[in-house]
């Protein structure tokens, strides 16, 4: 039997094992095919608040266990994700329309997030701060007890896991929303592997569901901290829930991330970089590069090598054949970006490469004679499309850099890398990569954007993990009671 054997959990959610949910069920459609490829359980408000409950229940007991015990779970989960990586990456590449390279990214780095996380519960969690009186004085860190997560479909087990990791090692419970479009490889996957593990019951629920699942999460008293990794529109709506219920919500949201070849660039290197950052996983991913800013004596030159890489790229479905694009996820995204290349043609830009769709399966775009005001420049397209403009200085290209409302990733390439350095300091930016495009990502590092791109770093490393995840407390200790004039 395999980790993902369907006969374990088809239709089912996971909530103190694996149940029917009240919601009911829906299919999983491969992106691909548009075939169903299996069911999941959907929860409802009634699913989410019986495991919240369950959740702040099972947290007392894990907060006092030994940091021994819960390092020991998450080594064992790391183990987990490298010995079953080829099931899960089946289907990170029939649900989610991986090519299988990126399904490989995605389990290495499920991987390095539970190794990581493993190293926090040992973590210090505090510090002796001084006092005016003859006392301890300490400020310590103390789980927030249940912490909800809500994770999307484009890059599904690395965006849930992040956060669900680094919040069980701190001692915390954890209610996970996966997208419905992806839920077995962004959720019901992360369940089995902590059930072998040896998590203890109760600590971890994994609720597929749509809108009224993830508004029960939000406002759920017993979830004190939501992290959330989605769209920009749909973040303004999750802040806004939480902040009603004085609770923490960490966002990482949309970007429309520039990506900036100077004058003295690699043209080959350039076109091959901007390449990546705009057609990996079909442009599905909150840092893709969605703006190529070219100096002006290069733009025309880069505009054809990016155009020609785009029209040998293959397109398909990566479950059968070797292709470097798989498909959109749905209709309805496929429809987005179609809409935005064509209203950026009819507003005058120029159609150097793609633009055309068979299904589900767009072919890499490329964009010249672009302006400002070209809708996909100006606007997120999370699709396979690059748009180029050209720049005459670099207080051009930091003033178009910084006419966006996000502010997630940067890339600059130049060969000179102090004046690189410069002109990122002149562009808002949560992220930022000289001489590499605007895609990257590890276990170790602090991720998230700034703006509309989110409410900053909230993601990876030690100190991101315990800020997001953990509640300061004021500690006082003196050998008797103080003495008053009352």
């Amino acid at each position: 039997m395999t980790l993902l054997d369907t006969a374990t959990w088809h239709g089912m959610v996971y909530s103190d094992g694996w149940v029917e949910a009240a919601g009911g069920t829906r299919p999983v459609l491969s992106p691909a095919t548009r075939e169903e490829i299996s069911q999941v359980g959907v929860a409802n408000a009634d699913d989410v608040a019986r495991a919240c409950a369950r959740a702040a229940e099972a947290q007392r007991g894990w907060a006092a266990a030994s940091y021994l015990e819960r390092a020991a779970v998450l080594r064992r989960a790391g183990q987990l994700w490298e010995q079953h990586a080829a099931d899960v990456g089946d289907w990170l590449v029939r649900e989610a329309g991986s090519i299988p390279p990126k399904a490989g990214v995605e389990t290495d780095t499920a991987a390095q997030e539970c190794y990581e996380a493993a190293a926090l519960a040992s973590h210090p969690l505090g510090e002796i701060i001084p006092s005016g009186q003859p006392r301890l004085s300490l400020a310590r860190r103390l789980p927030v007890g249940v912490v909800g997560v809500i994770a999307p479909f484009n890059f599904p087990l690395i965006l849930a896991i992040r956060s669900v990791a680094p919040a069980l090692a701190l001692g915390n419970a954890v209610v996970l929303k996966p997208d419905p479009r992806t839920a077995i490889a962004g959720g019901l996957a992360i369940a089995r592997i902590f059930e072998e593990a040896g998590l203890p019951e109760g600590l971890l629920h994994v609720l597929p569901g749509g809108v009224e699942a993830g508004e029960a999460l939000v406002a759920d008293p017993h979830v004190r901290v939501i992290s959330f990794t989605g769209s920009t529109a749909a973040g303004r709506k999750v802040g806004e829930a939480a902040a009603r219920h004085l609770k923490r919500a960490h966002l990482e949201l949309g970007g429309n991330s520039a990506l900036i070849v100077l004058d003295d660039a690699d043209l080959d290197l350039a076109a091959s970089a901007g390449a990546w950052g705009s057609f990996l996983h079909q442009g599905q991913i909150c840092m893709t590069t969605g703006r190529h800013l070219v100096h002006e004596s290069l733009a025309e030159r880069y505009v054809e090598k990016l155009a020609e890489k785009a029209d040998h790229l293959p397109v398909g479905d990566p479950a059968k054949e070797q292709v470097a694009l798989g498909p959109i996820i749905d209709e309805r995204q496929r429809d987005k970006i179609h809409s935005l290349v064509t209203a950026s043609v009819d507003a005058g830009a120029r159609l150097a490469a793609g633009g055309t769709y068979e299904g589900l399966f767009y072919r890499p775009t490329v964009l010249a004679d672009v302006t400002p005001t070209t809708p996909a420049y100006a606007q997120e397209v999370f699709g396979p499309v690059a748009p180029v403009i050209a720049f005459r200085d670099l207080d051009e290209a930091a003033a178009l850099a910084r006419d966006t409302e996000y502010g997630l990733s940067l890339g600059i390439l130049s060969r000179d890398v102090m004046k690189a350095m410069a002109l990122a300091d002149r562009i808002p930016s949560g992220i930022v990569h000289i001489n590499d495009q605007t895609v990257s990502d590890e276990a170790v590092a602090p991720f998230g954007g700034v703006g509309a791109s989110g409410t900053g770093s909230r993601f990876g490393g030690p100190a991101a993990n315990v800020e997001a995840f953990t509640e300061t407390q004021w500690l006082t200790m003196q050998g008797t009671i103080a003495r008053y004039p009352f």
